[in-house]
């Protein structure tokens, strides 16, 4: 990793872009692409992409989504305690006793969820917290001072925890699902401008909006770039730390590489081509099958228009939708790789139907 590509990858963690609200970390994310590609398009609800080679009658499509879980200001109490709702899959279980940051046109303004205390609780009793039960202290005595800092409903909360490294190993922090997908896919694009690579086709590198709350994002960009061949990338769950189970939820650890998906959305001609080249490439990689969907903007480029050849390629991580998702760097470097690779070997006719 270049210094250049660190910085890039701290100042874009650590930025906060909830779900719907993604505009600042796609600037960061596009003012760092923006020397590796010819062109941007950016659509009404935020999607950005970068395209290089454009106008040619092949298009690929590398994809991650940037936005991250968070909460809605729902209820400012008359003694200035404010109360949540969800903005995507955020985890009430998690949130007593987090910082967090409100995101107003004022400026940020820091707090914390609040808890009563052990003492005062029956601990018999305990149990995981409804999110109607959550409340947030900004420090202030009453209604009429939380509004003057700027926060009102529908204000924006994210936690703010930042990234950190842990044993020279793992990256750790809130926001990894999946921002860490858009540091891949920009780190593909500077690999192809470094090495001087001329593409036989138009690449979009896609980098969408609100995939938290049902994959709207992709569903929008798919059906305006439509292309001939999508490869998304997002996380999957590590499962091997304590209270998986690994008969249910398969069996995938961070270290061993990028995970490839079995299932209805990934056509499965794309997905052989990705296991030949780890293999040719010695990349390692693992397996995960799913049932219905893959939960991911996968689905969406699959079936939001006629049909779009597609595949995902997971990075296994562990405690998705807390601060301290942890991923690999190994697998990191492996899932950009593995990319590059595939990007490398198409030749820009490619057919994937089963039946011809």
């Amino acid at each position: 990793m270049s210094d250049q590509s660190r910085e890039f990858l701290y100042k874009y963690l650590n930025n906060a872009s909830p779900t719907g609200f993604e505009v600042t970390g796609q600037q960061i994310w596009l003012d760092y692409l923006k020397p590796y590609i010819d062109e941007q398009i950016i659509d009404v609800y935020g999607t950005a992409v970068g395209v290089i080679n454009p106008d040619q009658s092949y298009k690929v499509v590398i994809e991650a989504h940037s936005d991250e879980i968070a909460w809605f200001v729902n209820y400012i109490s008359d003694d200035g305690y404010i109360y949540v709702r969800r903005n995507g899959g955020s985890d009430a279980a998690i949130a007593p006793s987090m910082r967090v940051n409100l995101h107003t046109a004022k400026g940020t303004v820091p707090g914390v969820f609040g808890w009563p205390a052990i003492h005062v609780r029956d601990i018999s009793k305990d149990q995981v917290p409804k999110v109607h039960e959550l409340f947030i202290d900004v420090g202030a005595l009453k209604k009429e001072e939380v509004l003057e800092m700027g926060i009102h409903v529908g204000t924006v909360v994210t936690f703010a925890d930042g990234l950190t490294e842990m044993n020279n190993r793992y990256y750790v922090g809130r926001a990894l699902d999946n921002r860490i997908g858009g540091y891949m896919i920009a780190e593909v694009a500077r690999m192809l401008k470094e090495n001087e690579v001329q593409l036989p086709y138009t690449l979009y590198i896609v980098n969408a909006v609100q995939e938290e709350i049902g994959l709207r994002g992709a569903e929008m960009i798919v059906r305006r770039l439509r292309p001939d061949l999508a490869i998304c990338t997002d996380v999957t769950h590590d499962t091997q730390s304590p209270m998986y189970n690994k008969k249910e939820q398969g069996d995938m650890k961070c270290g061993n590489g990028p995970v490839i998906c079995y299932g209805p959305a990934v056509q499965n001609n794309v997905r052989d081509m990705l296991i030949k080249v780890a293999e040719e490439k010695e990349i390692p990689f693992q397996r995960q099958a799913v049932s219905r969907s893959t939960g991911t903007d996968t689905d969406s480029f699959a079936y939001a228009t006629e049909g779009v050849a597609s595949a995902l390629i997971s990075l296994p991580l562990k405690y998705m939708h807390t601060t301290v998702e942890t991923v690999h760097k190994d697998d990191v470097q492996n899932v950009i790789k593995l990319m590059y690779e595939v990007l490398l070997q198409l030749k820009g006719d490619e057919d994937y139907r089963y039946i011809k």
